[in-house]
């Protein structure tokens, strides 16, 4: 899939209506479009709103309530011979219990629909938010008068990485780009070099991407990139993927 075709799935992705491959194909392309991010979390929103507008959230003893007298609710038993008017009159108490019960349950789950895409809404705004500040952060280290970079392959030649750092700015970032997804339960960490003894720097969690790292260059000699489990560690456990030398 091309990254124009990309561009057109913001919409589809927000309704959840992207298959599991077209899914992981955007969200590897959202890591590193913050105009797509940005709509993501616009469509998303309106969506919250539209569920929102058609639904009141009960109380949350009410559906409770509703699901424990549904079984007293039976259907009525068909009469041979019913009396004249009876039949109506208990089928009409009856249905107007049943259907009152089946709407309050819809509408305990629809308004917990609503809710859920509210709160996905906010989630795509605060990832939005955090990737547009990462690339700011990240341009405005390569405006400094001392900027320099170095780049290099991954291990196997699967995708590049590139490594920016200013000594003035005692920051250093890194752009990574065609690198295969980290595993299901892991992720990339990023480690100052210093001297041979490596410095968590920070996580990047794509194979695509741009990381502000963290903590001062410190006289670091380079970066190395390793694939940690999630949530990073204190020391690297495998072998480096990257290794990139400020010189």
């Amino acid at each position: 899939m091309s990254a124009a075709d990309l561009h057109t799935l913001t919409g589809a992705y927000a309704a959840h209506a992207l298959d599991p491959a077209e899914s992981t194909d955007f969200e590897r392309h959202l890591a590193d479009c913050p105009a797509c991010a940005q709509e993501v979390a616009e469509f998303a929103a309106t969506l919250a709103r539209l569920g929102a507008a058609q639904a009141v959230l009960p109380p949350p003893a009410l559906k409770t309530r509703v699901m424990a007298a549904l079984p007293t609710l039976r259907q009525e038993a068909p009469h041979t011979a019913p009396v004249p008017g009876y039949r109506r009159r208990r089928f009409g108490r009856g249905w107007a219990k049943l259907a009152l019960a089946a709407c309050l349950a819809l509408a305990t789950g629809v308004g917990g629909v609503a809710v859920q895409q509210y709160q996905q809404a906010g989630q795509a705004r605060a990832r939005a938010a955090a990737l547009q500040q990462q690339q700011d952060r990240f341009a405005a280290l390569l405006t400094a008068s001392d900027a320099r970079t170095a780049t290099g392959a991954a291990a196997g030649g699967a995708g590049v990485g590139t490594v920016v750092w200013s000594n003035s700015r005692g920051q250093a970032g890194f752009l990574a780009s065609g690198m295969p997804s980290p595993a299901a339960g892991t992720t990339y960490q990023l480690w100052f070099n210093d001297s041979g003894t490596m410095r968590p720097a920070g996580l990047l969690t794509t194979g695509d991407g741009v990381l502000l790292l963290t903590g001062p260059l410190d006289g670091a000699r380079g970066i190395g990139v390793t694939v940690e489990p999630a949530g990073g560690s204190a020391h690297p456990t495998t072998a480096p993927v990257m290794l990139l030398s400020f010189t």
